[in-house]
């Protein structure tokens, strides 16, 4: 195989394969069924004319038949007249239409065979254009189903991946709520230990917090002293 070929090949591998991509079994299926029926109705056409074909030659058949019984009586009469002259004419006339009547009798009996030839060739198309009809819808029915199955699988794909990115950002969240929270409870304990600087509470440190405990301290020692002046203890 040469190249110009083997290149010529791949191209109509790749057209089929694109076709193939975008070929729609069932349209395929209805024409290819469309051109069965329009075979069978050419079958059938072919029958019609070859029945019609020897039932014209059988009329033909049966005036050449009238027509010798019709000469027949002449000849006689001829004879019955004494006309020899008349009766050998009508003779010869029978003798010839005879002749036709074998001819046309061996071609009735020939389209008769053509015709029983394609009448069965008729029956058999019909019936197997007829199991190709049942086996077609078949076909059509559950490529219809298996397209569907397949579009109802990719709609519920879609759905359990859209789900399932939902599902991890809830769980991120969740993660990022959870981590929150601990950071938020690890500084409460840093403040309350006072390893952590609260913020909130000024500029204190550590020397600061404890005078003012003391001074605290002293204020309360100083109000209880007071208090018990007042109530004479």
């Amino acid at each position: 195989m040469g190249l110009i070929e083997r290149t010529s090949t791949m191209i109509k591998a790749k057209i089929n394969k694109i076709l193939g991509k975008f070929e729609d079994p069932r349209e395929t299926l209805d024409y290819s069924y469309e051109k069965q029926v329009e075979l069978l109705q050419n079958v059938k056409r072919g029958v019609a004319e070859v029945t019609t074909s020897k039932k014209r030659l059988e009329l033909q058949k049966l005036k050449l038949e009238e027509n010798v019984k019709r000469l027949d009586d002449q000849a006689r009469e001829a004879v019955t007249a004494g006309r020899e002259d008349l009766a050998r004419i009508a003779l010869e006339r029978k003798s010839t239409s005879q002749a036709e009547i074998v001819s046309l009798t061996s071609q009735i009996a020939d389209i008769k065979n053509q015709q029983d030839k394609l009448v069965a060739t008729e029956k058999r198309l019909s019936a197997k254009i007829e199991s190709f009809r049942s086996t077609k819808e078949t076909i059509k029915a559950q490529y219809s189903a298996a397209e569907a199955q397949v579009k109802i699988t990719e709609s519920v794909s879609g759905i359990s991946e859209e789900m399932s990115d939902v599902g991890m950002a809830v769980q991120r969240a969740k993660d990022k709520t959870e981590n929150m929270k601990a950071r938020a409870s690890a500084l409460d304990e840093l403040v309350e230990a006072g390893t952590l600087e609260d913020v909130t509470g000024g500029t204190q440190d550590d020397i600061d917090r404890e005078l003012s405990k003391i001074k605290s301290k002293g204020d309360v020692d100083t109000q209880l002293e007071a208090l018990k002046k007042e109530m004479g203890k």
